[in-house]
């Protein structure tokens, strides 16, 4: 839904691009608290990208997907929820990981080989050796 790369829109552009009336996208900044665009000097609404996609979600989940508003709002909300729960999850997974692979690359590493105190010469001839 990206036009012309504009990094903001007003509200009837925004209406068209969905073609809702304007009053409906005003209706939604109060029914959604999620969806607040910004206001620019003269009070006119200013909706991002950022904004029109969350819009184009609640659309979709109202429209398409036959959720109410309080159910859309709900669903929102504890999506939102798990997915903050689940970044937790994911950085103490990755925390593990590194410690993990540390541990790996220390167990990789060759150990130092022991040696045996090698015999001299000297000691060499004078072993017995046995006949054959």
């Amino acid at each position: 839904m990206e036009n012309e790369g504009k990094l903001y829109y007003g509200i009837k552009e925004v209406a068209e691009m969905f073609a809702i009336n304007a009053s409906k996208l005003r209706y939604y900044e109060k029914e959604f608290p999620t969806l607040q665009p910004k206001k620019n000097r003269s009070g006119d609404r200013v909706y991002t990208q950022a904004d029109i996609d969350h819009l184009k979600e609640i659309l979709v989940l109202t429209n398409d997907k036959g959720y109410t508003l309080p159910g859309a709002r709900e669903y929102l909300k504890t999506r939102d929820a798990n997915r903050r729960e689940h970044a937790v999850y994911i950085n103490k997974l990755k925390r593990i990981k590194a410690g993990l692979e540390k541990m790996r690359a220390s167990l990789d590493k060759p150990a130092k080989p022991q040696t045996e105190p090698e015999e001299d010469e000297a000691d060499a001839e004078q072993s017995p050796t046995l006949p054959s």
